[in-house]
């Protein structure tokens, strides 16, 4: 069983074991499970790379991300019509993404991402191909997933490769609601959930997966 600042020290540590951060950069605070990170980095990869670490260590419920984005001196800062360009220039030259299927606005740094894609690996790689651009704050990601497939989605395809996953399944349990994976149970991470959630969204057909699984982790009771 781990206590808050057993938890604390952990996700400290998944921080520290980052490349791209130092961890006196970031601040952890933890109770029963719920991790907020507040602090200030020098771009948006960091901020993700931050979350994404504490999101993977053990008996993480829920991050809560307060980090701020600012950058080192006047001529890191980039005007958004720059910023928008090399937004464009990226996901134009992402062989996972569709061309002209993405729509992009930007505001003060921060980048909104619309539009219709077929997978949700699409979606993501869309994400990831910008997040570590010069100038970028922040990534809202509002793009829907439609598939071309129209086959109906296979309970047991989903449960096998969730089987597959490293993720411990035995305690997953999968529901199809036509073109919707609903997963119910347990896990013992916010990584782990995230992953399954990942690993449903790649069952042809779908077009949208309610991740329902809880963080399920023994704490020690501890008093103020």
């Amino acid at each position: 069983m781990k206590t808050n600042e057993q938890l604390q020290r952990d996700v400290q540590d998944a921080i520290k074991w980052e490349p791209l951060l130092h961890a006196a950069e970031i601040g952890v605070i933890c109770k029963d499970g719920v991790v907020t990170l507040t602090g200030t980095v020098n771009s948006y990869a960091k901020k993700s790379e931050a979350e994404n670490a504490a999101k993977s260590t053990a008996g993480v419920k829920v991050v809560i991300e307060k980090i701020d984005v600012k950058f080192d001196s006047q001529r890191d800062k980039f005007d958004d019509t720059k910023i928008a360009a090399d937004v464009l220039n990226a996901i134009e030259w992402n062989w996972k993404i569709p061309s002209n299927k993405v729509k992009v606005r930007v505001e003060n740094g921060w980048i909104t991402l619309d539009g219709e894609l077929n997978w949700n690996f699409q979606r993501e790689a869309a994400k990831d191909a910008i997040k570590a651009l010069p100038g970028v704050k922040g990534v809202t990601n509002n793009i829907t997933i439609k598939p071309e497939s129209r086959n109906m989605i296979e309970k047991h395809e989903v449960e096998r490769a969730l089987s597959r996953s490293w993720i411990n399944s035995d305690d997953i349990a999968v529901e199809v609601d036509g073109t919707k994976v609903i997963l119910t149970g347990t896990v013992n991470s916010a990584y782990q959930r995230d992953e399954a959630g990942r690993i449903a969204w790649n069952t042809p057909g779908i077009w949208s997966v309610e991740n329902q699984l809880e963080v399920e982790y023994d704490y020690s009771l501890e008093t103020d």
